[in-house]
């Protein structure tokens, strides 16, 4: 009796043993994430990469791989096909391929660019001196380019027919060049990404007349964390980690820039220091700090706000239905309010 006990008790022991390992797997699998940025690793994603060789996300029990994306149009389409679980990208885009796919589940959990960065870029020696003059001109922009996707709201709210222009399909190398070279008579974009690459190309911030899409009446809130409302179900626990570390690592970033753009440079070996440290700068100045943010830190988000950016896009692209707000965006995945908070950087 006494050693039937004790084998049946040493079996038992054995498959808790073998157990263990196998819930610690399912464990990680459940805060393991494939992240995507919009664009290339540059200045402006710097905080991203920080937090990933800070440690931020592993602190927080992540496993996520981050990679760089191909254009903010890019990034939905990517997230409801499965091949990232969670992305950073301008959420206009991600609002359009949500009206013209109801049947995604996507979902925007953070907003960490309070205002868009979005604009079209034409010579401040040529004859294009307000936005108006862009009617019948000849446009370079890659496909999923965000500007490009947002150019009919920004062409209407100045009054041009977006039908009237003339896109040139370019990959993102030939962009800048295409303007450069009087190829064409303008480019959408990023100014964190046009203005840059132009300068490097011998064409100045003075150079440049830029027309950002904002001073349009287009206060539209830009980058935002992506997901599905599939993977909040699922992982919620990676979502909240996710989150809370982006955030971090996006105050970390601002309020230490050298070591933000040391560290980018570290995974990115070809990275010009000079260069991303302004492009990142441009970031913080154009898209992250707001009114809106000195007073209540990241992602707060107003309904009326958003549910105006939705209007746009709805009349913009004539869509017969778009979502609501409480479908495009939760903040039910935030951290307090004490940690959304930017503190400047010191000295």
């Amino acid at each position: 009796m006494t050693m039937e006990l004790t084998r049946r008790a040493a079996l038992a022991l054995a498959g808790g043993a073998l157990a263990m390992p196998n819930l610690a797997r399912a464990q990680a699998a459940n805060m393991r994430v494939r992240f995507t940025l919009e664009w290339a690793l540059q200045g402006p994603y710097a905080f991203a990469i920080a937090g990933e060789r800070q440690g931020f996300f592993r602190e927080a029990g992540l496993d996520i791989s981050i990679v760089r994306g191909f254009g903010a149009g890019r990034v939905p389409i990517d997230i409801a096909a499965g091949t990232y679980d969670m992305g950073f990208g301008d959420i206009t885009p991600t609002i359009r391929f949500m009206a013209e796919n109801p049947q995604r589940d996507l979902v925007v959990v953070a907003v960490l660019w309070d205002q868009s960065p979005v604009a079209c870029t034409v010579r401040a020696d040529g004859p294009i001196t307000e936005p108006r003059l862009l009617s019948g001109r000849t446009l370079a922009a890659p496909e999923f380019d965000g500007g490009r996707q947002m150019f009919p709201l920004f062409a209407r709210a100045v009054g041009i027919d977006p039908a009237s222009i003339t896109w040139m399909t370019v990959t993102p190398e030939l962009r800048e060049p295409m303007l450069v070279q009087r190829r064409a008579d303008g480019i959408t974009g990023f100014v964190t990404s046009t203005g840059m690459s132009l300068k490097a190309l011998g064409m100045d911030w003075p150079q440049q007349r830029i027309f950002r899409y904002r001073e349009a009446g287009l206060d539209f809130y830009s980058g935002g964390l992506i997901t599905t409302r599939t993977f909040l179900r699922e992982r919620p626990e990676a979502v909240r980690a996710v989150v809370a570390s982006m955030m971090r690592a996006m105050a970390h970033a601002y309020r230490n820039p050298d070591a933000a753009i040391a560290d980018l440079r570290a995974r990115e070996g070809l990275t010009d220091v000079a260069v991303e440290t302004e492009r990142q700068q441009v970031m913080f100045r154009e898209m992250l700090v707001t009114d809106n943010v000195r007073t209540h830190g990241m992602s707060h988000v107003e309904a009326p706000r958003l549910a105006r950016q939705i209007q746009s896009i709805r009349e913009a692209f004539n869509l017969a239905q778009v979502p609501s707000v409480e479908q495009v965006y939760t903040d039910a995945f935030l951290p307090p309010p004490a940690q959304r908070r930017l503190t400047p950087p010191t000295g």
